[in-house]
């Protein structure tokens, strides 16, 4: 069975909810291991998390933690992701 236009949405949306709040945890945790020493997330991962969604988690870590704010791939490109992101959800669902 097929799910209807409504339940895709409800699920995009949940989806779109955790990856945010899951790339907010791992820019957190990045910052607290960065000021403990230990090892890191990679920066590959920080940025895949903001490219599979979850870009308005990982500038929002960016600004509470003042975490990768002098990397001019983060300061540029997380906020180049999220707009490309919305442009693309504006344009596919209104």
């Amino acid at each position: 069975m097929l799910m209807d236009g409504q339940k895709k949405m409800e699920y995009f949306n949940i989806y779109i909810a955790v990856i945010n709040i899951i790339t907010l945890f791992l820019y957190g945790e990045d910052k607290r291991r960065a000021k403990k020493g230990k090892w890191r997330i990679s920066e590959n991962m920080l940025i895949g998390c903001a490219l599979i969604g979850g870009s308005f988690g990982a500038l929002f870590g960016m600004r509470v933690f003042h975490h990768k704010t002098k990397h001019k791939k983060f300061i540029f490109g997380i906020p180049l992701i999220l707009a490309l992101q919305i442009i693309i959800y504006v344009s596919c669902f209104w």
